[in-house]
């Protein structure tokens, strides 16, 4: 088949590594919003979040020519023209803000949390986050799918780029929600990776576009940096007489 020509077989395979990369934010989202529900609905609002994630980069593949007049001009305001993808970029990100710095607030302040003013996670409504996470799926997907447009313009190619990228999050993601939640440091440092790439989307739905491999590396510095913390504290707590 075409689609395994050696051309098509090393951009589905850089296409894919790409995707999966871009993919971490939605991961690190969907634990964020899912730790607010009790454990045995957690992985249902996880599967539900990523199986959206398929559908909606498959919907925007297949609308190309609806994709592309998202990047045409609607208007302009203070001598910078604004297209529909600025406007949801920048939505998406001013939420992201604010979901983030909510977060971030309670446990700064040590407040109850939603859960433990409503008695406990499973008065969480699965409903409402499942729509957050279809809410920033959306934004991650446009995104995501740009992204994959702009490497080549074979849609097979595409298409199979997108599932397989998602099925490799759906795969390790289940893992990555368990260890943030279980880590009470790595969560603050989840929300601030959510709350550095809602000001990025808005940046970017502003004009101001920012390489994300800049952000990705300063993510993964921070992390290795935690790690290393979390490994001095639990040796600390080992040696303690």
């Amino acid at each position: 088949m075409e689609i395994f020509s050696l051309e098509n077989s090393i951009a589905l395979l850089t296409l894919t590594s790409l995707e999966i990369v871009l993919g971490i934010d939605n991961i690190v989202f969907i634990a964020i919003v899912a730790s607010r529900l009790g454990p045995d609905r957690r992985e249902t609002a996880r599967l539900i979040g990523l199986s959206v994630a398929i559908i909606t980069r498959l919907l925007l593949l297949l609308t190309l020519s609806f994709l592309a007049s998202l990047t045409d001009p609607m208007f302009a305001f203070a001598g910078r023209e604004f297209s529909g993808r600025d406007l949801i970029l920048i939505a998406g990100g001013v939420f992201l803000i604010y979901k983030a710095t909510k977060e971030i607030h309670e446990k700064t302040e040590h407040k109850e949390s939603e859960l433990e003013l409503a008695g406990g996670a499973k008065t969480v409504s699965m409903k409402g986050v499942v729509l957050q996470i279809v809410l920033i799926d959306i934004i991650f997907s446009l995104d995501s799918v740009i992204t994959a447009v702009g490497m080549t313009n074979n849609l097979p190619v595409m298409a199979a780029a997108v599932v397989l990228a998602v099925v490799v999050m759906l795969v390790f993601s289940g893992k990555i929600v368990d260890f943030i939640e279980a880590n009470p440091t790595v969560k603050m440092l989840a929300l601030s990776f959510l709350l550095m790439i809602g000001f990025v989307l808005v940046l970017d739905g502003c004009g101001h576009h920012i390489e994300k491999g800049y952000i990705y590396f300063a993510m993964a510095f921070s992390l290795v940096v935690e790690m290393l913390n979390l490994r001095a504290a639990r040796n600390n707590d080992t040696n303690r007489p």
